[in-house]
């Protein structure tokens, strides 16, 4: 069977494999995916079901399955509304060692794994990478699968203790009590999650919280500046009686990048209000929170401005599969208290979960997941083989290839960066905006008529793959540059090229690519 692996590992590399001379395609075409639709297992016919067996299964996934997957993986120019980043190898071979080893990281078992341990050291690490103080200033920190998973953790600890700070002392936690009786005893009519612009899987995880969506009160700072949040307004609606609060703070709207704060006189001035009020102050990282992990030169220093203050939030969530680049559905949650979390994820009543020497908290009862996967170990591969120094230059790397984007629209005629207008974008980007960049940027054709399909035109010829988006009512298209694979000399260039070819097209007809 070992001769099997070895042979099958070398077809999967030999099918994932990039081509320096040819680029892998971001995303697969019609005829990959029409002959991976029919070769899918269809439920009406006899064989339905029968075993197929391991040659024919893997020649399936190779030949069928594979093809018509798209490949983030596997090019620098996946610049999807989602910025999914890649695997680095050393990643990938930790994944690969945690899924042979089946391990179990749910429990805490000293005597049996080192699993448990693996998995703190690497949220250390993560504490020290993002400058965020020392380890014992996050006794709650655990890993989640993303976005949804920690803004979940975010506002279920913000239930948790706003609501708690106005129960009777001694009275049970709210986590056992229910919403709907700890709000009574504590004469609270509603919980609002005031924030800015942020991330849809804020209202999802406020919906799946029990709060509601409709908790969340988006509170923009003006029209021209939606992604930043109204402190005045937040400071108005904490004074309302009856009513408790969670202020969600986003470093990095998820449109435009741009951060809900300023620098670090809003993050203290929403501390004193969140301490105050007795609110609770979560932030999603987004991407903004590699901002910190930047070298210390001039060229990041207005985005170190714009992320200071991140350390004085009750919670953080981050995403890790995005900018990391480690494998998808990996994210982290960091909370001052682990009590916290265990009044919250606790199961309550299993004896065997608590048998443990006490060091390291099980993961099952500070998470939302009682089985989980070991996540934790390409993220602690990362950490290990890049370090610090690497880290930072790969993510300095990334920012320098986005602003050459940005510059290489910006004077592309027909085209302007956005927020902004098409008469001071191109100005506004070479002055000024370039310092805001980061790791996204927004765009759109300047000509309705190429805009309304610029978006499907880019991503059907395979070479390049951009978000589809709106920006004050119009088509627009997102870029998120977040691979270890981007060449800053080359990648950004092509751009430039496409643009300007489909610009062309449009006024002159088809041309010779």
């Amino acid at each position: 069977m070992d001769d099997i692996r070895t042979e099958t590992y070398l077809r999967i590399r030999k099918a994932v494999a990039s081509s320096v001379n040819v680029p892998a395609r971001p995303v697969s075409n019609e005829a990959k995916l029409t002959k991976a639709r029919a070769a899918l297992p269809n439920p009406s016919a006899e064989d339905y079901l029968s075993e197929k067996g391991y040659a024919d299964t893997l020649d399936h996934l190779i030949d069928d399955i594979a093809p018509a997957l798209n490949g983030q993986n596997r090019t620098a120019t996946y610049w999807g509304g989602s910025a999914t980043g890649g695997t680095l190898t050393i990643a990938e071979i930790a994944e690969n060692l945690a899924s042979a080893f089946d391990q179990d990281v749910s429990t805490h078992l000293p005597r049996e794994s080192i699993a448990t341990e693996v998995e703190d050291a690497a949220l250390v690490m993560l504490i020290d990478l993002f400058h965020l103080g020392k380890p014992e200033e996050w006794e709650g920190r655990t890993f989640t699968t993303g976005a949804v998973a920690g803004n979940v953790l975010g506002i279920a600890c913000g239930r948790e203790k706003v609501i708690q700070a106005r129960l009777p002392e001694n009275s049970e936690k709210v986590a056992d009590l229910g919403i709907l009786d700890a709000f009574m005893q504590a004469g609270v009519k509603k919980i609002q999650i005031l924030a800015d612009g942020g991330h849809s899987s804020l209202a999802k995880a406020a919906s799946i919280v029990g709060l509601g969506r409709n908790a969340v009160k988006v509170l923009p700072y003006s029209e021209t500046e939606p992604w930043r949040l109204d402190i005045k307004g937040v400071e108005k609606e904490l004074q309302k009686e009856g009513v408790a609060n969670i202020i969600a703070v986003s470093f990095g709207d998820v449109m435009t990048g741009r951060f809900a704060t300023t620098g670090i006189s809003d993050m203290k001035k929403l501390r004193e209000l969140a301490t105050k009020y007795n609110a609770w102050l979560h932030v999603d990282g987004a991407l903004g929170i590699y901002t910190r992990a930047l070298p210390a030169d001039k060229e990041f220093s207005r985005l170190k401005e714009y992320a200071a203050g991140l350390e004085l939030a009750d919670s953080i969530t981050a995403e890790l599969h995005s900018v990391l680049n480690v494998p998808y559905d990996t994210g982290v949650f960091y909370t001052r208290k682990a009590s916290m979390l265990y009044s919250v994820c606790n199961n309550a009543g299993e004896r065997s979960l608590s048998l443990a020497d006490g060091s390291v908290q099980s993961p099952r009862n500070i998470g939302i997941e009682n089985s989980r996967r070991f996540r934790a170990l390409p993220v602690y591969a990362v950490l290990l083989c890049e370090g610090r120094d690497r880290l930072g230059q790969m993510l300095a790397r990334l920012v320098r290839s986005t602003r050459a984007i940005a510059k290489i629209i910006a004077f592309e005629p027909g085209y302007v960066l956005l927020p902004g207008d098409t008469t001071l974008g191109k100005i506004r980007a070479l002055v000024s905006d370039m310092h805001d960049i980061h790791f996204t940027l927004l765009f759109r054709a300047t000509d309705d008529s190429l805009n309304d399909k610029l978006a499907d035109e880019i991503n059907s010829d395979g070479v390049l793959y951009v978000g589809k988006t709106t920006w004050e009512g119009k088509p627009a298209m997102r870029i998120a540059v977040a691979s270890w694979r981007i060449n800053e000399k080359v990648d950004p260039g092509s751009v430039g090229y496409y643009l300007g070819v489909y610009s062309m097209e449009h006024k002159h007809g088809p041309w010779r690519r």
